[in-house]
């Protein structure tokens, strides 16, 4: 496991250094955040639901995770109030989702094995719907262009959000109990292992150690807000809910996750600022190292 988050690290470090050796520059991330949300996410999220079964009897898990999405997006309003337009949308967008994906299934596989992975897979499709539905809207909204939140423009906007139409396919075909071609599940399984790869250069890519000073206090602002509010609801969630213990250390776990890796691809579809993107890069590869340290913390001491 901590060679795992050791390789997350270095891709991050080599997509920096490929910045810094002019290899690479940021306006490359364009190309490569529309081939991650275009290509090998939605090819990721076929490949999964594919191999994975959604277990009815753990549906309360994906809503529970809509219901803080929705609540962390009303609170962060009123937080983030004052803070100019662009960088609420930066804040609420990170504010929404976890990155589940790269680090609960490396932590979880390595303790509970495949039955800790239904459990998390079942929490990972409550994240996708806060994150391509709500996390989308937001950050659409608060861009330059903007986005009127009249429903028929909102159902608009949603519905040319390729990874949340393939996961709503990919839900109805898991449901249904169809699979697709094995020809068309191996050929999307090789994209799809660009995926996290192609995320992990891009945060390098958009890395910068040098930021204007008047985003720091924001920035710690978002980080307790972030990290204060998951730590309050998943230890008061563990303690009251009354299913199994895998369910509560899903919860747990889950809400203590990195801000997910779609906030960059939003932020630069959405045509963010090029000081705003930097930032949330920075804020995405923070959130990783913190929660490298509670969850190595959590495998060492607690589970």
């Amino acid at each position: 496991m901590n060679q795992e988050f050791l390789y997350i690290i270095i891709i991050i470090a080599l997509g920096y250094l490929l910045k810094r050796l002019h290899s690479l520059q940021e306006k490359d991330g364009e190309v490569i955040s529309k081939i991650i949300f275009k290509i090998t996410l939605p090819a990721l999220v076929l490949v999964t639901f594919d191999s994975v079964k959604i277990e009815t009897s753990l549906i309360l898990l994906p809503v529970i995770v809509l219901v803080y999405g929705i609540i962390t997006a009303f609170l962060g309003f009123l937080v983030f109030k004052n803070e100019e337009r662009e960088l609420k949308g930066s804040f609420l967008m990170l504010s929404s989702g976890f990155n589940v994906g790269l680090f609960a299934f490396l932590l979880v596989f390595a303790i509970w094995g495949m039955d800790g992975l239904t459990y998390f897979s079942m929490f990972d499709v409550g994240t996708s719907f806060v994150v391509f539905g709500i996390a989308y809207i937001l950050g659409s909204y608060f861009s330059e262009e903007g986005l009127s939140l009249k429903p028929i423009e909102i159902l608009k906007r949603l519905g040319k959000s390729i990874p949340l139409m393939t996961y709503l396919i990919a839900s109805i075909l898991n449901f249904s109990h169809i699979q697709l071609p094995e020809t068309i599940i191996h050929v999307r399984k090789t994209i799809s292992g660009a995926n996290i790869p192609l995320s992990l250069l891009l945060l390098g890519l958009y890395l910068n150690f040098k930021f204007e000073k008047q985003f720091i206090k924001p920035m710690v602002k978002f980080l307790t807000f972030r990290y204060g509010l998951g730590l309050l609801f998943g230890f008061a969630l563990y303690l009251i809910l009354p299913n199994d213990q895998m369910f509560r250390f899903t919860i747990l776990i889950g809400m203590l996750l990195p801000v997910a890796a779609s906030a960059l691809t939003f932020a630069v579809e959405f045509k963010y600022s090029t000081s705003s993107t930097r930032l949330i890069a920075t804020i995405s590869n923070i959130t990783i190292l913190i929660s490298i340290v509670i969850l190595y913390i959590f495998a060492k001491f607690i589970l």
